[in-house]
């Protein structure tokens, strides 16, 4: 098995928020004072990085916190708009049954990831959550630690730029789902270990030709 502890992020990987955020930004862009999103920014915007989706928006960093808390209360408030995608609790369970240790690091609340995960939550060994939006190698160091696994056993799954650059600054390998926020081909063009095209891809990888655990 080529990987023992597989860290995922939450939105756009694991659940599917970004109908929410695209409902969500402008009222929070009026709020906080940075550029509303039009409907025609949003494939650029897919396409970016994070520094760079930050000048396009002209928010400054200094906003980000009082953003961040704003945003996951407004997220608890619609946990229940947020559903999974499509197999992912098969996924996960298919991972926890083969011996794949799982934990999530993202930037949303404890109460808030375990509400939109559900049952499924219960497979996490661990959740550090709350991470800044370039706080995600130190969150990723100490999963890590507490996990007890050397880093070429380590695996980051996320749908973002960021998610990749923060895996390669921990030295761990780097998988990038094609459903989430970014654009594929923005991730794409990062060279991650793994491009995942379809939920099943994951289990497959990171198990090798594993027998598939149906959600019926």
């Amino acid at each position: 098995m080529p990987y023992s502890l597989a860290i995922f992020d939450l939105d756009g990987t694991l659940v599917d928020s970004f109908p929410w955020f695209l409902r969500t930004i402008n009222d929070v862009a009026d709020r906080f004072g940075f550029r509303r999103v039009r409907d025609e920014d949003v494939e650029g915007l897919r396409h970016a990085t994070t520094r760079e989706i930050l000048s396009r928006l002209e928010l400054p960093v200094w906003k980000l916190p009082a953003i961040a808390r704003h945003a996951r209360r407004l997220k608890g408030e619609a946990a229940a708009e947020i559903p999974l995608f499509a197999g992912v609790e098969a996924m996960l369970r298919t991972l926890a049954e083969n011996g794949v240790q799982l934990a999530l690091v993202t930037s949303d609340n404890e109460a808030n990831a375990r509400q939109k995960l559900g049952d499924v939550g219960a497979l996490f060994a661990q959740f550090d959550c709350a991470a800044s939006v370039f706080g995600k190698p130190a969150k990723f160091r100490r999963v890590i630690r507490r996990a007890g696994v050397a880093l070429d056993r380590v695996i980051a799954i996320g749908d973002e730029v960021r998610d990749i650059e923060a895996a390669r600054s921990v030295g761990i390998a780097c998988g990038a789902v094609s459903w989430g926020y970014a654009a594929p081909a923005a991730l794409r063009a990062l060279a991650p270990d793994h491009m995942f095209a379809q939920m099943e891809e994951i289990a497959d990888t990171l198990c090798g030709s594993v027998g598939w655990i149906s959600e019926a």
